[in-house]
């Protein structure tokens, strides 16, 4: 499983101009989040691809007028490991405090 991150300007069919790419070679879409990104939009992508698909895809989104920019990352499952490590690593609020960051103590009184 690779996951792809790839950068567009949100004009009409760009979306699914991208998915396409994947849907047409007959790949599974796992996992498909697009979102909003400052002045931009970004779609991330899972998918199960070997080496000659992958230049395929980029080659075909970056022939996409809209596309800005398009990465890649190693697997699934590593990319969620190191994403929980992360979670565990931050830090955290204490456990007194309420859900809108205040302590208990202030919200009752």
């Amino acid at each position: 499983m690779q996951a792809f991150h790839i950068r567009y300007r949100n004009t009409q069919g760009t979306l699914m101009r991208i998915l396409n790419a994947a849907s047409r070679r007959g790949l599974d879409l796992p996992s498909v989040q697009a979102e909003p990104a400052t002045h931009d939009h970004q779609v991330a992508l899972v998918l199960d691809v070997n080496s000659k698909q992958v230049g395929q895809l980029y080659r075909e989104w970056y022939a996409i007028a809209d596309v800005i920019d398009v990465r890649s990352s190693a697997g699934l499952h590593e990319h969620a490991a190191t994403a929980h490590a992360a979670a565990w690593g931050s830090p955290h609020p204490p456990a007194s405090a309420g859900i809108d960051g205040q302590s208990s103590r202030t919200a009752t009184a």
